[in-house]
């Protein structure tokens, strides 16, 4: 098993993104190859491999503000045919070492409560549920 973070995209990358997407949420439709080479390009996709293949992706998103520099996670998912061995924990600990190096302070995520192994992994890594309101509008 490894964890890297992607500097480029190729087939399997695209490949991977579009089989792994839909274990994750079915509402979200997988990013085009231009897409994903701004993602790429702009912020750090974390690929985990077991074997030599992409089995799991994680997004983590940095901006400043005049507050200071920001971190998120985003769109974590792992293979469901290989959940359970450690590769979702592998990727989550590299994308908050990551966070670190860029200067963060705090990393944020969401996470559905219905998505009970994806809570247990995030507590277990150190976050806490945060005392803040969370407003979305749809555009």
């Amino acid at each position: 098993m490894s964890v890297t973070i992607a500097n480029e995209v190729t087939p399997e990358l695209l490949a991977a993104v579009e089989r792994l997407l839909p274990q994750l949420t079915a509402s979200y439709k997988p990013p085009t190859h231009d897409e994903l080479v701004a993602i790429v390009r702009d912020q750090d996709l974390f690929v985990a491999r077991d074997g030599g293949t992409i089995v799991g992706i994680g997004t983590l998103a940095t901006y400043r503000t005049p507050v200071g520099v920001h971190a998120w996670i985003e769109d974590v998912v792992v293979d469901q045919s290989i959940r359970g061995r450690g590769l979702g924990e592998a990727m989550t600990r590299a994308m908050i070492e990551r966070a670190r190096e860029l200067g963060a302070e705090t990393i944020a995520l969401t996470s559905s409560p219905l998505r009970e192994p994806a809570n247990r992994l995030y507590q277990r890594c150190g976050f806490a549920p945060w005392p803040t309101n969370l407003y979305r509008i749809r555009l």
